[in-house]
């Protein structure tokens, strides 16, 4: 009998065996470059102005 995978993107097979009816299969997800998560850096620039409390003008009544 015959049976199909279809695998997820970037999925390769590095190698199958069979062992008293028992498929293994070895997989290896490669994420290309471009596709990975990257850290940038954020530059802080000056002073900024600290977090507070803004309190609005009373107004005579």
């Amino acid at each position: 009998f015959t049976r199909r995978f279809e695998l997820a993107d970037h999925m390769t097979v590095t190698g199958a065996s069979l062992n008293n009816g028992l498929l293994t299969i070895d997989l290896v997800r490669e994420v290309p470059e471009e596709m990975k998560p990257r850290r940038i850096a954020i530059a802080k620039q000056g002073g900024a102005p600290k977090a507070g409390q803004v309190e609005k003008p009373k107004q005579a009544a």
